[in-house]
């Protein structure tokens, strides 16, 4: 078993943060001139820059949740960029029904900050923004 990165263990970090609701802890992986692409369709769509833009998104889409997760299940190491393949299982406040996806969110460190952040509908939008081939780390 290979040894995992410095970036995938500050990302598994960066995702239990989220999914506690320690938004404190979840910026702090984050690089000041952070640049996040958020998916048209998503609750949250378009796009974020600077760590304090990028605050007031992650609070205002994690307060929409009653309970829930964002489990990083596989990375994917390609260059200087990491993929990871997201389950996604959160009941928002005022319903009983869960909403259960998939996403791949695509990551780019510099000096042990997350400076891109970018969330795909599809592994191959997030293949063509990160090139391939992938190497995967599984969260297992």
């Amino acid at each position: 078993m290979s040894q995992e990165s410095q970036e995938v263990t500050a990302l598994r970090e960066f995702y239990a943060a989220l999914s506690r609701n320690d938004i404190d802890a979840t910026c702090a992986f984050l690089d000041p001139q952070i640049y996040r692409v958020e998916f048209e369709g998503a609750p949250n769509s378009g796009t974020y820059r600077g760590l304090e833009a990028l605050r007031e998104h992650i609070a205002s889409g994690r307060s929409t949740w009653a309970e829930g997760a964002c489990k990083p299940e596989v990375f994917h190491t390609t260059g200087d960029k990491i993929l990871v393949d997201v389950h996604v299982h959160v009941r928002l406040h005022g319903n009983e029904k869960w909403i259960d996806g998939r996403v791949v969110d695509g990551f780019r460190f510099v000096n042990g900050k997350i400076t891109e952040f970018h969330s795909f509908t599809t592994a191959e939008k997030a293949q063509a923004w990160a090139g391939t081939p992938t190497s995967a780390t599984s969260s297992e």
